[in-house]
């Protein structure tokens, strides 16, 4: 669900509260967001600009962000221009969805340059245009050229032109209702969702007056859930029954922050997913190949036979003939291919060679074809690992994937190399702490170097997944409930129901030499069933 002209209406308030501003840092977060740090009359402020099809918004957050080592272009113009300057104001086009912020800063000459930032949220037309003084567009989030576009060019160098005018009735100041149109083609700022509440309401006996007032003396926002999608809006959703209510921006940060963290990830860190998917494929394509040679292989008896009934009937002359039929030791005719350019005996010694080289190779295909499920299972497990993973926890796979020398460490001679802490989760229960990883490195870790011989050590059966560990020997019920339920959760059987949780002490388990971080071997275990539930862990404060 997109954002509204009326929404926005109420978040330009709550940014001009802050201003002046002072923009001190700007990074892009993703293909589609921006966030600037800025510093004005409420102290230092994260203000996110997000120009997604659908998650499209404008808000002060207090979330961190993972940030890009290395920012595009756009972000390099915008800190040409913009860092250091101070926003003057921002304005909204009448209710339409879009405003401009105005920025002065002083140049390398200390003369004033005047900035527009117009920030478009019209859905998949979304977008962040920086325009001089002279109303000439200095660069976009999103260019759009003349070939694309004739009527409205956004493109370096082109004049900028602002988006035209709805011209609809401003329902803050005109009430009167036209029961015969549709409100979103009679005022401005209407959504097709916030005009079926306020005919709701108003079918109840609330006037249109009314509801306008109740809407511009909201600053909170409300989340229902119809047809299994968050919908959202500034007064409460009677339409839809029961509604939860938050703080105008905690309550996006709520809805979207998680919704775009996956998109952000894979667009950070990208060359992992790319990696582990070329990997993934690469060893799915080999591993029938060598199944079909260990077939072949062990077919290797056959070029025994042919040297040996060579040998002994003493052929000769075999040279310019393809194949010779012989009867074997047990009077059944075999058919044995020739080379033409050998004797009898130098083909019996050919298949001879070849039988040994059979039998050898027949151990190797198995060691290979070992190494080859074991790779197809570690990257799976990556996969399911990075489907679930956080900026953190996505970087530490790249840490891991660099220490066992699947991808090259990009070396920075100037910067020192200094070991960063793994972010292992940890919640505690009936005061009783359970600590639980979220991949290969965090499982090694807190299996092998922080949880106790005693501690209980819970895993998914036969699913990549979490090592949970309970800090003491003997849980209760509830707790070990709620560990198995997060053991569940984190592991690629979290869509599954009766999920089977191995659990046992710390001091059950074994590590195996040579294997991959994670990797453990158990001794005598115990099993739970569970059914993953998402309320239970958000209840406890896990971040999902």
């Amino acid at each position: 669900m997109a954002l509204d002209g009326i929404l926005l209406h109420k978040i330009i308030p709550e940014i001009r509260n802050s201003l002046p501003a002072r923009m001190q840092k700007i990074w892009q977060i993703s293909s589609t967001e921006i966030l600037f740090q800025t510093h004005g009359s409420q102290g230092k402020q994260l203000l996110l600009i997000s120009c997604h099809s659908v998650y499209n918004r404008m808000l002060f957050t207090n979330r961190s962000y993972p940030t890009p080592n290395e920012p595009g272009n756009f972000i390099m113009v915008l800190r040409k221009y913009l860092e250091g300057g101070f926003i003057e104001s921002i304005e909204q086009a009448e209710l339409d969805r879009w405003c401009c912020m105005s920025i002065r800063k002083r140049n390398d000459l200390g003369d004033i340059e005047r900035f527009s930032l117009y920030i478009e949220l019209m859905g998949k037309y979304a977008n962040v245009i920086l325009v001089n003084g002279e109303n000439k567009i200095i660069d976009a989030l999103k260019r759009i050229p003349p070939f694309e576009n004739s009527r409205r060019t956004i493109h370096p160098g082109a004049l900028f032109q602002p988006t035209e005018s709805q011209n609809k009735k401003d329902p803050f100041k005109e009430t009167v209702v036209d029961t015969s149109m549709s409100m979103t083609k009679q005022f401005s700022g209407f959504s097709p969702f916030l005009s079926r509440e306020v005919e709701f309401r108003m079918a109840n006996g609330q006037t249109f007056a009314s509801i306008m007032q109740e809407i511009e003396s909201s600053k909170s926002l409300y989340i229902a859930n119809s047809n299994n999608e968050a919908v959202f809006h500034c007064i409460e959703l009677t339409h839809l029954g029961e509604c939860r209510c938050y703080p105008l921006f905690e309550g996006f940060d709520i809805l979207y922050y998680h919704k775009e963290e996956k998109d952000r990830i894979r667009q950070i860190s990208g060359d992992i997913y790319r990696f582990v998917n070329r990997q993934l494929k690469h060893q799915k394509t080999k591993l029938p190949r060598l199944q079909e040679e260990y077939d072949n292989a062990l077919e290797c008896d056959k070029y025994r036979i042919y040297g040996e009934l060579l040998y002994a009937y003493n052929i000769t002359d075999t040279k310019g003939e393809t194949q010779i039929t012989l009867e074997d030791f047990e009077g059944q005719q075999v058919r044995i291919p020739l080379d033409p350019k050998l004797d009898g005996k130098g083909n019996a010694r050919k298949h001879y060679t070849r039988y040994g080289k059979l039998k050898k190779g027949q151990a190797y295909l198995q060691e290979q074809i070992q190494i080859c499920e074991n790779e197809i299972s570690y990257f799976e497990g990556l996969l399911s690992q990075l489907d679930m993973a956080d900026f953190d926890t996505a970087s530490e796979i790249r840490t891991e994937l660099i220490r066992l020398g699947y991808i090259a460490e990009k070396k920075n001679p100037r910067r020192k190399k200094k070991e960063i802490p793994l972010h292992i989760k940890e919640v505690e229960v009936d005061g009783i702490k359970i600590s639980f990883g979220r991949n290969n490195l965090q499982n090694d870790a807190l299996t092998w170097h922080i949880a106790k011989k005693n501690d209980t050590w819970l895993h998914a059966k036969d699913y990549h997944g979490s090592h949970v560990v309970i800090h003491d020997p003997r849980p209760s019920e509830h707790v070990m409930r709620i560990a198995a339920n997060i053991a569940a959760y984190y592991s690629a059987g979290r869509h599954s129901t009766s999920v089977p949780i191995m659990y046992c002490p710390i001091k059950n388990l074994k590590k195996i030499p040579g294997a991959k971080p994670g990797m453990v071997q158990l001794g005598s275990y115990r099993m739970i069933y569970i059914d993953p539930d998402e309320d239970q862990l958000s209840f406890l404060g896990i971040s999902l």
